[in-house]
Order: C-alpha cells, then sequence, then structure tokens
C-alpha cells in the first residue's frame, strides 16, 4: 500500500489508509493547525529521527484507559494517600515535555520529540489545548506526563519520572479527575506494561475512531486546567 506524502494544504489520507505498521502519511509539518486536524482524524505525530520526515500513524489496534473503569494497583494507592507528591496541572508545561524528551527510550537513540514537535505542542499549550500534569516534591518536579484534551478525548503523549511512580501518581491522579470531568477515554497509541496495569484495552481502529467521533462532540476543554481531585482523593476514588 503507497504512503502519502503530505504537502502544505492541511488534509490528511483516511486513518483505514495506513500500512501494517500504521503509517498513514509522511512529511508535512508540526504546525498547531496540523497537530489539531491530526488527532480529531485519529491519527498522530511519532517522528522517527530529527533527520527524517515527520511519519503520521493510525495503529490498529489502539490502546485506551476509559477513566470510569481504570484501577489503581494496592501499592500505588498506599503510595498516594500517603501524600508522597503534590499533583499540579500546567505549571511547569516546557519543563515537563523537555524532561519526557531527555528520558532514555529502550532500543531507540536520542527523542521522538523533536524540536518542531516540542515547537507545535507548546505553542497549543499557550492556546489551552495542551496540559502537563506534574508530581512535586519538595518543591521540585519529579515526575509527570503530558498530553492534548479535545472534546471528552485527552491524548496521552509522553511522561518521565525521577522519583519512584511519581509519573504513576500523577497519571493517577489525572485519571480520577478526567473521570469527575465526564472524558471518555485516555489514548495512549500502543501498548505498555505500565498502562495495563492502569487497565488499558485494545480497541479495533474502528472502534477507535466511533469512540473518537462520540468524544468530540463534547466541549474543549480549554485554559489551564485546575485539579479537583489531589493524589489522595484520586486514591479514595479509584478502584483496585
Amino acid at each position: 500500500m503507497a504512503i502519502r506524502w503530505l504537502g502544505p494544504s492541511l488534509r490528511f489520507p483516511s486513518p483505514h489508509s495506513a500500512d501494517a505498521d500504521g503509517i498513514v502519511a509522511v512529511g508535512g509539518d508540526c504546525s498547531p493547525a496540523r497537530l489539531l486536524l491530526a488527532y480529531r482524524s485519529g491519527i498522530f505525530p511519532w517522528p522517527l529521527s530529527d533527520t527524517l520526515p515527520l511519519f503520521w500513524f493510525s495503529p490498529d489496534p489502539r490502546w485506551v484507559v476509559l477513566p470510569s473503569e481504570a484501577h489503581l494497583p494496592k501499592s500505588l494507592r498506599k503510595q498516594m494517600r500517603r501524600g508522597v507528591y503534590e499533583v499540579r496541572c500546567d505549571t511547569a508545561f516546557e519543563a515537563v515535555i523537555d524532561a519526557c524528551s531527555a528520558v532514555p527510550r529502550p532500543g531507540q537513540q536520542g527523542t521522538w520529540i523533536i524540536p518542531e514537535l516540542r515547537e507545535g505542542f507548546v505553542e497549543l499549550h499557550r492556546m489551552g489545548y495542551t496540559h502537563s500534569i506534574e508530581a512535586w516534591q519538595d518543591g521540585t518536579l519529579v515526575g509527570g506526563l503530558y498530553g492534548l484534551a479535545l472534546g471528552r478525548a485527552f491524548f496521552g503523549e509522553s511522561m518521565f519520572a525521577l522519583a519512584p511512580d511519581a509519573s504513576k501518581v500523577a497519571f493517577a491522579t489525572l485519571l480520577a479527575n478526567l473521570h469527575r470531568w465526564g472524558f471518555d477515554f485516555v489514548d495512549c497509541q500502543t501498548r505498555t506494561d505500565h498502562l495495563v496495569r492502569f487497565g488499558a484495552i485494545s480497541w479495533s481502529r474502528q472502534q477507535y475512531l466511533d469512540a473518537l467521533a462520540l468524544a468530540l462532540e463534547g466541549e474543549d476543554r480549554l485554559g489551564r486546567w485546575q485539579l479537583e481531585l489531589d493524589p489522595a482523593a484520586a486514591a479514595l476514588a479509584m478502584r483496585e
């Protein structure tokens, strides 16, 4: 199956045209408008190198976590109830994305968060679409994640941890708050053991696109987020 090269126009081929590896298209840029169109179309960027053109993916299956059905490992629940970390939102977006880009990835040299992609996500943060969920300890940022919110869908991008379970506490706290706010799912893109422990499940591409269409009917939750549940309250709200 031929993979389409993107030109300057803001358009993507159908996600159903993806090849066996989930690649839909190659090329284009990381402008906020293109990124928003991609995620609304069920497609996401995954640069393979800062020396290659952009690659755009729509894998089948697609892994998601449903906030209403997410569960919390017992050991993590105890840690959250002890208040080891303070979790904040949208107070250090650029520090979070930079920390995520610096995390070594197994079998990968360098980072997939190339400067062009970083710039696009930072601009989307200024526009109120992207968010950072941060774990702090004694005034120091020690973990967290960032992602994009559209309608009732949250698209998780990357996470990092400089202290034990810091990113897990941030993610669990986010899940409890997303459930309170009525979000339908968190798009995890691909499978990891870490996400499976939170209840990640696989959907076919068509199932994902159908759910995405429904989620996009919701109003965008723009602007800086304020968490309503801290880690201790989130631990009480989530099931084992």
